[in-house]
């Protein structure tokens, strides 16, 4: 079973509050880093050892139709299920619960992934028995509530994002990123002359290489300059009538701002392509600048960061994109349109790419992301921003001394440090972001973007106070002291969580599934 660690044996203390702190180092620091402390951990059976033959979570209503037996041959055999009492099922949600980190319960500094809290007002709208009642087969005269809370959301991206048209069926940032490129894929094909490359950045999410290659695309990467951005000359040296365009992450993924952005547009469109922008990062510029007005042509959206429902887990998300009139002929379908006050499905649209996914996309998430909107409002998005970058710039200026900075310039919603200065200890990035979970905070990003070795990326949203930022500088500092004082505790991190550090090429090699 589990395994946890002795925090006496590890070299450990606890100061007065609880808090771990390395042998010898000042308690003083300590009790200012963090707030995790040492309590009861619950070691729980496999459900599969605590199933009792009979034992029944629910209670079923009395069947008013007579019992039918479902054909083996075309079921197979049942499925091996736990047979649980309420109380057990109870318990185990309830355990863990506690076991997880959400963002319900301290922040997450994850660079590129803006988690950032949810209003829960956003959960009491998207609650509401007239929209999780609603089904997507009904008649449109039964659903002109969800119909227009459709075409209202793809008018308020559009007008954030400075575009034409939006369609909101993209369930994800990837999902979003390939309706994007066969947008694009489509546009030079009714031109009538197909291209075969896509630009790409070293600084552009991972993603983005996938979706230009799933469209037939040959990915074309270029590197950014010393400055960590794109100059103009690199794009013109690769740009031609073979190219359909490039794709570009603006604010890019080292949290900098692609300042050339219009040149390299200019460039891109004076030989026939287009220009994608990824638009995952947008929670550092919303209000502040447009997309569609500096050359961008096509841009998805992430409401399940940018406008604030926290994602993982696998999901739900939704990844919308907004496009310049040239590109909304071959958004897919059914568009919501609104004629004489009613609000109506249409999929006559010949140029059309089809269908992104079943029905309208993720509507849960929409729902919350036009809270959000409204509750905001135009002042508010714009705030959302300024918050943000202050937040990321206030990390990097108070944490400069203490980790290598590779680019030192203002950052935009993200800041990027490395572990050069504690690799005379022999500490990894790794390290101190397993040892980070000591003071009670999820680790940040790590090792990404891979064009800085060793990266520590850090995004601290707009939605954390002072305070908690605050203690979050604390405690990185107090881990770069133990660095340098006590290496070992940060190698064998983290020691308050339910389980040790673990064996992952095992794990990967020998996963265990059960239970």
């Amino acid at each position: 079973m589990e395994k946890t660690t002795d925090i006496a044996s590890s070299g450990l203390s606890s100061s007065t509050n609880g808090q771990v702190c390395a042998s010898g180092s000042a308690s003083s620091s300590c009790t200012m880093a963090g707030t995790a402390r040492s309590g009861l951990i619950f070691q729980e059976a496999f459900l599969w050892e605590k199933s009792r033959e009979g034992r029944c979570a629910i209670s079923l209503p009395k069947q008013d139709v007579e019992t039918s037996l479902l054909d083996p041959e075309l079921t197979g055999d049942a499925p091996e299920l736990p047979q649980l009492s309420e109380l057990d099922v109870v318990r185990h949600y309830t355990r863990l619960s506690q076991w997880n980190f959400g963002v319900d319960s301290g922040m997450y500094p994850l660079g590129s992934c803006t988690m950032k809290y949810n209003p829960k007002t956003n959960e009491v709208q998207a609650a509401r028995p007239g929209f999780t009642g609603a089904h997507p087969l009904a008649d449109e005269d039964l659903s002109q509530g969800c119909l227009e809370l459709i075409y209202n959301l793809e008018q308020y991206l559009a007008e954030i994002t400075g575009m034409d048209a939006v369609t909101l069926q993209p369930a994800a940032g990837a999902h979003g990123e390939l309706a994007g490129m066969l947008a694009i894929h489509a546009y030079h094909a009714k031109k009538g002359h197909q291209r075969s490359k896509i630009i790409i950045p070293d600084t552009a999410h991972g993603t983005n290489p996938a979706s230009a290659t799933l469209c037939g695309y040959k990915s074309v990467n270029i590197q950014s300059g010393p400055d960590g951005i794109l100059t103009p000359e690199a794009v013109e040296a690769v740009m031609d009538e073979e190219t359909a365009g490039i794709m570009i992450t603006n604010p890019n993924t080292l949290g900098l701002f692609e300042e050339n952005i219009k040149q390299i547009a200019e460039i891109v469109h004076k030989k026939g392509g287009l220009v994608y922008g990824d638009g995952a990062n947008m929670n550092a510029v919303m209000g502040i600048f447009k997309p569609g007005e500096i050359g961008i042509d096509v841009i998805h959206l992430n409401l399940h960061k940018t406008f604030s429902t926290p994602h993982g887990g696998g999901g739900p998300g939704s990844g919308p994109i907004a496009v310049v009139k040239e590109l909304e002929p071959f958004l897919p379908v059914p568009r919501v349109e609104k004629k004489d006050d009613k609000f109506i499905l249409v999929d006559d649209r010949p140029d059309a790419m089809g269908r992104m996914l079943t029905f309208h996309g993720h509507f849960g998430i929409m729902i919350r992301a036009y809270a959000y909107i409204l509750s905001l409002g135009s002042k508010g998005l714009t705030d959302v921003s300024k918050l943000a970058v202050l937040n990321a710039n206030y990390i990097k200026a108070s944490l400069k001394e203490d980790l290598h900075l590779p680019y030192d310039r203002p950052c935009m919603h993200e800041c990027v440090f490395t572990d050069k200065f504690q690799s005379d200890y022999g500490v990894t990035t790794l390290d101190m972001a397993k040892r980070i979970m000591d003071y009670g905070f999820h680790p940040p990003t790590v090792y990404f973007p891979l064009v800085v070795h060793g990266a520590i990326m850090i995004e601290p949203t707009e939605s954390e106070s002072k305070e908690t930022i605050d203690q979050f500088i604390h405690a990185l500092k107090a881990v770069v002291t133990e660095a340098k004082e006590n290496p070992d505790i940060l190698k064998s991190a983290p020691h308050l969580s339910k389980l040790s550090r673990l064996d992952e090429v095992s794990a990967a090699r020998k996963p265990v599934l059960r239970g």
